[in-house]
């Protein structure tokens, strides 16, 4: 059967956290991972000073009963890619930095290979 774009797009996000499982699996145990299409209106910088108007994803820490989650937002990567191993590259760049925000790194401590292939 055919996938469609966005079950592609949740299997490039999940490759990209799996990457992350084997150095980082114990800390990442608790964190939801989800894709939404685009960031809420909140989020969308406006005016000087936006340097990224259109973020890629974001991070929120647990709290109370609330667990941590990375974000990850579709169409703002989507229109940025130009072909599917790019997608995947900003994907996983995407997915190391949030990760990194949340555990409080660098992302070139959480991956390495951080920003080699976007």
């Amino acid at each position: 059967m055919a996938r469609s774009r966005g079950e592609r797009f949740d299997d490039l996000v999940l490759d990209a956290v799996e990457r992350l499982r084997p150095q980082w699996g114990k800390q990442l145990a608790a964190v939801e991972f989800a894709v939404e299409e685009v960031p809420p209106a909140r989020e969308l910088g406006d005016g000087p000073g936006h340097v990224d108007a259109i973020p890629f994803g974001r991070a929120e820490a647990a709290h109370g009963r609330r667990p941590a989650a990375v974000v990850i937002y579709r169409r703002p990567l989507e229109a940025r890619a130009r072909d599917r191993d790019t997608l995947g590259a900003l994907i996983h760049d995407t997915v190391v930095e949030q990760v990194a925000s949340l555990l409080g790194l660098s992302p070139e401590t959480v991956d390495p290979g951080y920003d080699e292939g976007a």
